[in-house]
């Protein structure tokens, strides 16, 4: 189970098998997740198919099927946190938090707020990670690696800025 639990129906997650065009394993995401994340002009190509979520940076598929059936960063009307870069770089879909966010407040005040604003966002079941974010997964870990990478942190989690 994800750390967000919003009661969404999501498909079982295995070990990572199937492997993208890219050689990377891929991680199984619930149709649901597919469809709300594709721009509307690609809707009428998705099968029933098991979808996978390819996280690698170094790759355009973001969804795949074992039949090859592909979908591309470009079919898609959100950026990847794992196949973006920079200030606009998304790091948490339910409430719109960035990698510039992030740097503009660490900047300001030498920290950032956002991993305790998300956990208790998650605590009071505010996330739809299973919909919004394109790994159909929670985005906190995300969220914690890129502070603890901002900040040279050793260990972010339970990160309390205070």
């Amino acid at each position: 189970m994800d750390c967000c639990c919003s009661g969404v129906t999501t498909a079982e997650v295995s070990p990572q098998t199937d492997y993208c065009e890219c050689g990377e394993p891929g991680r199984i995401v619930a149709k649901q997740t597919v469809v709300h994340q594709l721009k509307n002009e690609k809707l009428q190509f998705v099968s029933d198919e098991e979808y996978r979520f390819c996280n690698s940076r170094d790759c355009d598929v973001v969804y795949y099927t074992r039949s090859g059936e592909n979908f591309t960063v470009a079919d898609l009307y959100e950026l990847v946190t794992s196949k973006a870069a920079g200030d606009v770089r998304p790091l948490c879909y339910c409430f719109g938090f960035t990698e510039g966010d992030m740097r503009d407040e660490i900047a300001q005040t030498g920290e950032t707020s956002i991993p305790a604003q998300v956990t208790q966002f998650i605590k009071e079941k505010l996330c739809a990670c299973e919909i919004r974010n394109p790994s159909g997964s929670c985005c906190l870990g995300e969220i914690n690696r890129t502070v603890k990478d901002s900040l040279g942190l050793a260990n972010v989690a339970g990160y309390d800025p205070k």
